[in-house]
């Protein structure tokens, strides 16, 4: 059967079916691109089915998912993958590129590279290699650079060399190097907007180029570089040059890059945001400029898929264009969309749907990308959609060992983000620049192990710039101990935010929050009792350690103040469990009632309330009666909360 899908980046012309014998004999093997795993449904038209279960693979690599680590920088690597896969695959070679329309762009890009290199001077001379030197191959990588409406803008080649056949201690010692994180991003622009700061993304042209290398590298000559009359008679494999400066793909050359000597606000890689005044902020781009050679991209609206709106009552960040693409590239663009991120938990362990595998149940196959979406998901989840936190964090423990019920909590998640497409985060100019924390926990959120879950979440200026849902690393023995360690991980938190905002305030001459305590709420009454009174040896809190009593010295000293909150108010809430539609709702909708917007013309977001037809079935509207659906631009905007949903892209009519 013939048909045309998109399923990621490739384009499905034919349906091969394959059974489940023929999947494990050819485990092995790299999955092919351009093959659809589907059960065997008698009667099933696939052609028909708008959603598929099974996919492939989106690397096209078999994952072994034991030896794989997922955290952030996983997440950041799987994202940046999905999001950079397009349907007209880069060229992998120069003889790719040869063969392509647009060659001479990509000649082009091949040029402008080499006098970049030539200019930084990163070559020294071409030698015979050493006898004890293995010099370090090199590649050429292509990609099409694309702004916030995924056009294309330049196109970029790179001479990179292979770093991974580097021998430690030889070649590098050291090969750490400093770059932002996402709270800081998120704090940086809640600065911005309360100081009526401008934001301003420059690019470092070729910024690893800058750096000086620590050891003697030698790098085969590539392909392009003229040698030596003197040298043309013999092999050119015996020939090697060495490199004077840090080239891309060496291991420390992010290290070698970030020890040049200059200081800026925010820096990842070779992307700078720089927040300031308008006059010192042009000093500071010209002071750059003298130095290393960048490109001034204007006000950041784009930056790390994160696409960032100015409107006149504050600043909305958003992920819609990245939603969009790995909703496409997972076949699930045309999915129905749900109300909640995942379905209620059962409190019967057996009937719950995210319990481990059982042994009567079959491992997901490779060529499920269960990984990818874990990875996509957890981007999105750590950038602008804490809403997603709890789920993500809950379908990532079983990525060693995934069955269906977990895939269908990963399309459940799709399905939600089908709906919420341009949900972000929403900084408003008018909100008070107070720090204030929430803590919870979920005790035994993960009954197999009888561990608990941790949650905490952090606002500054009424949006939250730090969260967190992760599960306990220890067995809590009860709902008090497990709340302890929830306050005990959120106050850790809260000391490094208030360092961070401390030295920022300090250094820019704006008013500090030295001798203020931050508000830190938490809703266990025993809890918060245990904190006021410090460790007491007894019976019943003998067993738990004493470091997590060092909130207690934290509120003693002035750096925190832990006050109770009940638990329909506390915010970390919804990080520690899973919500139905209506407390989803609620918790998005505490505190001021007037917690939804639409985005007006003159870019300010509406007040929304709910009503309620005559059959008692309640929808949204806005303050003139017009009702919208889930697909409909919408805005939800708290006071000191985090989430806002808004229309980005067309104004209300």
């Amino acid at each position: 059967m013939k048909r045309k899908q998109n399923a990621g980046s490739i384009e499905i012309v034919k349906t091969q079916k394959f059974s489940k014998q023929q999947l494990e004999n050819a485990s092995k093997e790299i999955i092919p691109k351009k093959v659809q795993v589907v059960e065997n449904n008698e009667g099933a038209d696939i052609a028909n089915n708008d959603e598929i279960s099974i996919n492939y693979s989106s690397t096209g690599i078999k994952w072994n998912r034991n030896d794989v680590v997922i955290n952030d920088v996983f997440a950041f690597a799987i994202a940046n993958y999905i999001v950079n896969e397009n349907e007209d695959l880069e060229p992998k070679s120069i003889e790719e590129c040869q063969q392509r329309s647009d060659w001479p762009k990509w000649k082009d890009a091949i040029q402008a590279e080499l006098k970049s290199l030539e200019k930084r001077q990163v070559f020294g001379p071409i030698v015979q290699t050493p006898n004890d030197v293995k010099p370090v191959g090199y590649k050429w990588v292509f990609v099409r650079k694309r702004n916030e409406k995924n056009e294309v803008v330049r196109y970029k080649a790179r001479l990179v060399a292979r770093g991974f056949t580097q021998i430690p201690g030889v070649d590098y010692v050291e090969i750490d190097s400093p770059v932002m994180d996402a709270i800081t991003f998120r704090f940086l622009i809640t600065l911005a907007v309360s100081e009526g700061l401008q934001m301003r993304l420059m690019d470092v042209v070729t910024a690893y180029l800058y750096g000086s290398l620590d050891s003697d590298i030698y790098m085969k000559v590539p392909i392009g570089l003229k040698m030596h009359e003197a040298y043309n008679s013999m092999p050119r494999e015996i020939f090697s040059i060495k490199l004077k400066r840090s080239l891309y793909g060496l291991k420390q050359s992010g290290r070698m890059w970030s020890k040049s000597g200059f200081a800026i606000i925010a820096v990842y890689v070779d992307d700078i945001n720089i927040i300031g005044t308008s006059g010192e902020l042009e000093k500071a781009i010209e002071c750059l400029k003298k130095e290393f050679e960048m490109k001034d991209l204007g006000i950041t609206k784009f930056c790390l898929s994160l696409q960032i709106e100015y409107l006149s009552n504050g600043i909305f960040v958003h992920q819609l264009n990245y939603v969009e693409k790995i909703l496409k590239r997972f076949n699930m663009d045309k999915s129905h969309p749900l109300s909640s991120p995942m379905v209620v938990r059962s409190l019967d362990v057996k009937k719950d749907p995210f319990r481990p595998r059982e042994d009567n149940e079959e491992i997901l196959g490779p060529e499920v990308p269960y990984l990818s979406a874990v990875g996509v998901l957890m981007y999105l989840a750590n950038n602008t959609r804490p809403n997603i936190a709890f789920s993500v964090n809950l379908l990532a423990r079983y990525s060693s060992a995934p069955t269906r019920r977990h895939w269908n909590g990963i399309k459940h998640l799709f399905r939600y983000l089908q709906g919420t497409k341009d949900m972000g985060l929403f900084y408003s100019k008018h909100s008070k620049l107070e720090l204030v924390g929430y803590a919870d926990a979920g005790y035994l959120s993960d009954p197999n192990k009888g561990r608990s879950q941790t949650g905490y979440l952090f606002t500054y200026g009424g949006t939250t710039i730090s969260w967190c849902s992760t599960k306990q690393t220890i067995v809590a023995t009860s709902s008090n101990q497990s709340e302890l360690i929830a306050l005990y991980e959120a106050s850790r938190e809260c000391v490094w935010l208030r360092s961070l905002i401390q030295h920022v305030q300090v250094t820019c001459g704006l008013k500090a929050i030295t001798g203020n305590s931050t508000l830190l709420y938490e809703n266990n009454t025993a809890c918060i009792a245990q904190i006021k009174g410090g460790f007491i040896k007894g019976n019943r809190t003998k067993h738990i350690s004493p470091k997590f009593f060092s909130t207690h010295e934290l509120e003693n000293a002035g750096e925190i103040d832990v006050q109770q909150i009940s638990s329909n108010e506390n915010l970390a809430d919804l990080f520690t469990k899973g919500q139905e539609k209506a407390s989803l709702w609620k918790s998005m909708e505490k505190e001021q009632r007037r917690t939804m917007g639409r985005k007006e013309r003159g870019g300010q977001l509406r007040g929304l309330h709910r009503r309620r037809d005559d059959g008692g079935t309640e929808e949204e509207v806005d303050d003139r009666g017009s009702s919208f659906t889930s697909s409909s631009p919408t805005a939800i905007h708290h006071k000191s909360y985090w989430t806002a949903i808004a229309s980005p892209i067309s104004p209300m009519t």
